[in-house]
């Protein structure tokens, strides 16, 4: 026995590509974290950071001249409370009807028996390469009096056809036929299978779709900017969108005033404001994806061979 453990450990001893392949590997994806995670560290330091110490690259790493002067102007702002409403509404609401519609249409597009199932596949990835536009949509809502409200809001962008063929994929691969026709044997109708027996084994793919469509809604700005003309309406990234603008705007007055002292004030506020903003309006959507990232590697899954 101890022979073949020690055979067992041989084959299993990693060669000098394995060992490369190894520290290339790592050292590549080290390098990808640090480049995505930065940015946003950068932000977050920036933000409790005297403008002065960011101005001249002190706050790199770490906040220098700690202060909390931003988050008070931004958080003082009711505009931003009110745009953090609205979103919430848009979020909810766009995320349910999305979701109920991608789970729907992916479920139906997985029947083999379902008539026409072919012909509908290609009419819908048909949308994803060619679409009417922005003036056509503009005027199609507009004649159906969708125009400025929030029900609008929700239900532009809900449905992807990539979100139905990821539910589609997941569902031809994990739920069997077989568990079907056991299920119509035992006197189950389509409607009782789809909710009794699908919807309870695909929890991980409906985690994955209700993230794809919040994000999505929660980072959308110009569908608002596009189809809401009462200000009362607006969602918290066009008021992002305006303050970045409006930032950019003061520094340009700022660099071309005479007096310098003021010039350099406004432009350091202005930078306070926007770092404030960035967070205060990213926050939760970042703090949303840690209860729904061990969905995301049975997502990854999908379709792959089974053993």
């Amino acid at each position: 026995m101890a022979d073949k453990a020690k055979v067992k450990r041989k084959r299993m001893k990693k060669t000098w590509d394995d060992w490369a392949f190894d520290i290339i590997t790592n050292a590549f994806l080290v390098f990808f974290i640090i480049i995505v995670f930065y940015p946003l560290w950068f932000v977050l330091m920036a933000s409790f950071s005297d403008p002065v110490h960011v101005n001249s690259g002190a706050a790199l790493l770490f906040p220098r001249g700690f202060t909390l002067a931003g988050y008070k102007q931004v958080l003082e702002d009711a505009r931003i409370w009110r745009g953090y409403g609205n979103t919430i509404i848009y979020v909810l609401g766009g995320t349910l009807i999305g979701t109920c519609m991608t789970i729907l249409a992916g479920f139906s597009a997985s029947r083999k028996d379902v008539f026409g199932n072919s012909v509908l596949i290609k009419l819908l990835m048909f949308t994803m390469y060619f679409g009417g536009g922005t003036i056509p949509t503009y005027m199609v809502i507009q004649k159906l009096g969708l125009l400025d409200t929030r029900f609008l809001m929700c239900i532009l962008g809900s449905f992807s056809v990539y979100n139905m063929i990821v539910v589609r994929s997941f569902m031809a691969n994990s739920i069997p036929e077989e568990l079907y026709d056991a299920a119509t044997i035992d006197g189950c109708g389509i409607g009782n299978f789809f909710f009794k027996i699908v919807l309870p084994l695909s929890k991980a793919i409906i985690a994955v779709i209700v993230l794809y469509i919040a994000v999505a809604h929660w980072n959308s700005y110009f569908n608002a900017m596009m189809y809401l003309l009462d200000a009362s309406k607006e969602s918290l990234q066009l008021y992002l969108r305006q303050v970045l603008i409006a930032s950019q705007a003061r520094a340009g007055v700022a660099a071309s005033g005479e007096d310098a002292q003021l010039a350099e004030q406004l432009a350091e506020a202005a930078a306070l404001i926007k770092y404030a903003t960035i967070v205060v309006s990213t926050a939760p959507i970042l703090c949303m994806y840690p209860f729904v990232q061990k969905y995301f590697v049975k997502g990854v899954m999908i379709g792959s061979v089974k053993g």
